[in-house]
């Protein structure tokens, strides 16, 4: 089925201008416009099985009221996802707090357990192009070995672009993540929040191409760092005013990148092999 097509069927509107968008490594994107003037957004990942469900069920679970902004799902199906259309301006200071305390209350808002999936979304989900198993577990330090680092560290060694040192100092912080980390409960996670999928508008931040899961909520956060994210200072503030981070939050920021770092090493290698390492030995000083 053609973009025009799906998007009318899953709308139920007729797509007066539809042109396909540049850029983005896991989907083909699309800008359509609708007989009654509405704008949307439209996605396929034809090539990534339920990556459009599981976005689709991201995006609903992520819609709290009085948190952070997420478009509106207005169609979706097996190989299409519709969304509303929020067009794009420059970061402000006032949309970095307001991203803050929504991620705060965001987080607040809940899973039922470390590593479930949103509420229809499939246990096979996928992070970027790589492959993301969504499994309920007891406990975070269990749930973020066995089903974030693990199966990446296995992949990057078999291929080559982690030596077995590293492989090594990786093993040792998941035997030790129970020290390492404090105890908090399931918190409702974006999940891929690099500063990408941080999508800045005239009334605020919005949230996009979610990795939705119930999760440590340090990690949306470290996740935030990994590549920077525009007035981060004010965001962190913002956030610690609704909810306060647990003492040495900071120092745990490169643990929550080793899952990140390593998909980023199974995906392209080169240097982020390098960061994984130095991530692991900072988790353990």
């Amino acid at each position: 089925m053609n973009a025009a097509a799906a998007i009318g069927e899953l709308t139920g509107r007729e797509v007066v201008e539809v042109r396909r968008l540049a850029g983005g490594d896991t989907a083909s994107a699309f800008a359509a416009r609708l007989s009654d003037g509405t704008e949307v957004f439209a996605k396929t990942s034809p090539a990534m099985p339920g990556a459009v469900e599981a976005e689709a069920a991201g995006l609903r679970w992520l819609a709290e009221p009085g948190v952070v902004p997420v478009p509106e799902v207005r169609g979706s199906n097996a190989d299409w996802l519709v969304i509303e259309h929020v067009p794009e301006s420059a970061p402000t200071r006032r949309a970095a707090e307001q991203l803050g305390a929504g991620l705060a209350r965001l987080h607040a808002a809940g899973a039922p357990a470390f590593g479930s999936a949103p509420p229809g979304g499939p246990a096979d989900a996928w992070i970027g192009l790589a492959p993301m198993r969504n499994e309920p577990t007891d406990d975070w330090p269990t749930f973020y070995a066995r089903h974030r680092v693990e199966p990446y560290v296995r992949s990057a060694r078999d291929s080559g672009a982690l030596d077995d040192s590293t492989a090594r100092l990786v093993d040792q912080v998941c035997a030790e993540l129970d020290r390492l980390v404090p105890d908090e409960p399931p918190a409702r996670l974006h999940g891929d929040l690099w500063s990408g999928n941080v999508h800045w508008s005239d009334d605020g931040a919005w949230l996009i191409d979610p990795a939705a899961h119930g999760g440590h909520r340090e990690t949306d956060l470290a996740m935030l760092h990994l590549f920077g994210c525009p007035q981060l200072d004010r965001v962190i503030a913002a956030y610690e005013e609704v909810t306060p981070l647990a003492a040495g939050w900071r120092e745990r920021i490169g643990l929550h990148q080793l899952f990140p770092l390593l998909v980023h090493t199974v995906l392209f290698g080169g240097g982020y092999a390098r960061q994984v390492a130095q991530a692991a030995r900072n988790a353990l000083r």
